[in-house]
């Protein structure tokens, strides 16, 4: 866990990835149909990540690619990446791609990561500057949790930049130059 008391980081450790069991285990109730709580060899299911990246570091497990970096969600980025709903597919997309790129090794991930944040970033601040408030609750519904941050904070950064130019405060004292110097005699 890369990050102890944040609560996106918790949460990306939850998304679920599909995994194969090498070893058999006794006392997982994973399945609802097995009585005797018991997983054998060969067996897949889908573990949060943080289960998942614990076993597989015992090599109780081999961790496959999650659904969200498939073949279809790259060709989709490849073709138009602004307006893929990546929302649905995973909520914490670049999170969980910068983890399984370490745990899988699979390198193409990173450059799907780079691909889509790149086609999309532009498209997040054209919106965040410029869009009227009715088609924001629509661009919203496909951005990831990273990505409405990134909007969030260029729309407050707009608006201050806005009141500012309109006549707020120009220019701030600093504090240190409100204070007197002691004379060098006293």
């Amino acid at each position: 866990m890369a990050n102890y008391y944040d609560i996106d980081d918790i949460l990306s450790e939850e998304e679920l990835v599909p995994v194969v069991f090498l070893e058999a285990v006794n006392g997982v109730g994973l399945f609802e149909s097995n009585e005797a709580n018991r997983v054998e060899p060969r067996s897949k299911a889908e573990l949060p990540f943080w289960l998942a990246q614990g076993m597989h570091m015992r090599q109780g497990v081999s961790v496959s690619i999650p659904p969200c970096f498939n073949k279809k969600t790259r060709e989709e980025i490849g073709a138009d990446g602004a307006h893929v709903d990546l929302r649905s597919r995973c909520s914490y997309f670049y999170e969980l791609g910068c983890k399984m790129v370490h745990l899988v090794g699979d390198k193409s991930i990173g450059s799907l990561l780079l691909v889509a944040f790149q086609t999309r970033y532009k498209e997040v601040l054209i919106k965040a500057h410029t869009a009227a408030s009715a088609l924001t609750p629509k661009f919203l519904s496909l951005l990831t949790k990273e990505e409405t941050k990134l909007y969030d904070a260029a729309k407050s950064s707009t608006a201050a930049f806005k009141t500012w130019r309109m006549g707020g405060p120009r220019f701030q004292k600093a504090l240190v130059l409100g204070r007197k110097r002691k004379p060098i005699g006293e």
